[in-house]
This record gives C-alpha cells, structure tokens and sequence, in this order.
C-alpha cells in the first residue's frame, strides 16, 4: 500500500491581498495533515474515506462528490493515468471551509501518491502546478499560496507571479490557532473583494497596499529574532481586514477576547467570514488565552510552535 499525506497551513499575514499582488507570508500547519493510501483492486477506480462512504468514481459521477471527482479526473489527466484499478482511500483530519487549505492538502496527498502509484518520478514545482489547477476548482481564481506553502512544507513569504521565498524566522514563537466555528467557502470573502476592488478601486487599493506594507514589516521582524514584535501588526492586519468586509462578529470577538487576555497579537487567518483565528502568546499565558478564546465561543484550539529555521 502506498501512503501519502501533506499537512494544513495558516496565513500569518497578508490574505486576500496577496490575490492582488501584494506578499504575504503563509506557513504549514502539520498538526492537522491530509492522509491518501492507494492499493491494488480488482475494480474500477473508486475514492472512498476510510469509513466507506464513495466520494468519487468515474464510472458513477451521480454517486461522487463533483468536486472531489473533478479532483480526482484533474490529476489523473495531468499524471497521464488511464482508468487505474485502485483503491483510494482519504482521511483528512483538516476542517474545510476553515482557512487551513484542505482542498490543497489533500490534492498534494493524492497527486504524490498516484505519481508513486504508477512509478512517475515528479517534482515538487510539477505536483505544485497540478494543485494549483485543483485549486481553481474550489476557488475559481485562487492565489496559489495554499498550495505552495502546503507542498513545499515550510514557511514561505509569496507573491502571485514570482518565485516563493523562503522566510528567515530567527526565534520560535507560539500561536493558538482558534477555530470559530464558522464556515464560508473561500470564494464567497475572495469574490466579495474583487467586487469591493471594481466598486471602489482607490480605497480599497490603499488597504490592499497597506496590507503588503505589514508583511514587508513583518519579515524584518521574524529576521531580528523579536517575534513577540509580531503582535502590533498582527491587530492592523485583522484591522484592515476588517476594512474589506472579511471579518466577522465572531472573529472580531475572538481577536478581542485574546488580547484582553494577553495576546501578543491576534488575527483572522484565511478567506474570513468564518474560520479561524490565530494568536500570538508567550508560553506562560498560552493558557488563559485559550481560555478567553474558548469562552467567546472557540469550537477548538490548537496549540502550535513556530521554529526557528536553519
């Protein structure tokens, strides 16, 4: 049996301009993975999780999850893979329509373990390109960060059209990641944008604009091995997100309660209008914020470490 996995990420700074053309800085998030097993069948192709439920199959798309088959028929199309008799199997501990890039990591998954299915060396920039196409099934005109930062696993500062850059953070530093327990596809907050950026170009160019003036800051401060400086931007960023109308009662609740509770800083990660929430914090106080956050209505929190890179 061939097994495979990529993990969730989380946007520390930059969502939603970073479709626009500004930077933004995104990182994995492996404390919630995607997993896909193949093995051997005597039948058809079926892609099924593993407590059985049929999610896709070619030879009955009434059956299958058209999203996930459009999936699935992308990447075989793409790997050159005709009508394989296999058995694949999905767990993935990643919520959707929550900010984490589920879409992207179980794509990742999938594609290597189809290539290695088939005995087809690939590359990570050519399993790269193939997630970015699955993307565009879920979110019509992704950026492209999710799927970067998921399949080369490791903190990278992006902008659209340009090589990722990989992200010096030169002390590790804690994040609760909160989820509200809100869902809103990403495309719904993505498109909302767009229309905002038509309606009203100069205003909303300006927090746009804004928005990449706080990654760039960002990045000198995960340089000087100060991350706790992180906090400050952290607020403009959910503040100018707000702006843009991506934010919403319950997260605007969520940021406020952890720094009240002592937060370093507090942001939305991901499209907004639900998902989730990150917050910086110092070890000592991680608990009282995960406190504060549960009680303004966190469904879960996730406690995670930032390290230092090489």
């Amino acid at each position: 049996m061939i097994r495979e996995s990529a993990p969730a990420k989380i946007i520390l700074f930059g969502e939603h301009a970073v479709v626009h053309g500004q930077p933004a800085i995104a990182l994995p998030f492996p404390a919630l993975r995607a997993h896909v097993s193949i093995s051997e069948s005597a039948t058809e192709l079926e892609f099924r999780s593993v407590d059985g439920s049929l999610l896709a199959a070619p030879h009955l798309p009434k059956k299958s999850d058209p999203l996930l088959l459009q999936m699935l028929l992308t990447v075989l199309r793409r790997l050159r893979i005709v009508a394989p008799e296999i058995s694949v199997l999905l767990y993935s501990e990643i919520p959707q329509a929550c900010g984490f890039g589920s879409g992207a990591a179980i794509a990742t998954a999938l594609t290597r373990a189809l290539a290695r299915h088939a005995g087809r060396p690939i590359s990570a920039a050519e399993v790269n390109d193939i997630v970015f196409e699955t993307e565009s099934i879920f979110h019509g005109t992704p950026s492209g960060i999710d799927n970067t930062v998921i399949v080369h696993e490791r903190a990278l500062c992006f902008t659209r059209g340009t090589d990722p850059l990989p992200v010096q953070i030169d002390q590790s530093f804690q994040l609760l990641v909160a989820d509200s327990g809100d869902r809103c596809a990403t495309h719904i907050p993505v498109s909302a944008v767009r229309e905002r950026l038509q309606l009203h170009p100069e205003g909303t160019a300006v927090i746009l604009e804004d928005i990449g003036a706080i990654v760039n800051k960002a990045l000198r401060v995960l340089a000087s091995g100060q991350p706790l400086a992180l906090g400050t931007l952290m607020y403009k960023n959910h503040a100018l997100l707000g702006k843009l109308g991506v934010s919403s009662p319950l997260l605007d609740r969520l940021v406020s309660a952890a720094g009240s509770a002592g937060a370093a800083g507090a942001k939305l990660s991901g499209a907004g209008r639900g998902g989730v929430v990150i917050a910086l914090v110092k070890e000592s106080g991680s608990a009282d914020v995960a406190l504060a956050l549960q009680d303004a209505g966190a469904v879960q929190i996730w406690n995670t470490t930032i390290q230092a890179t090489n």
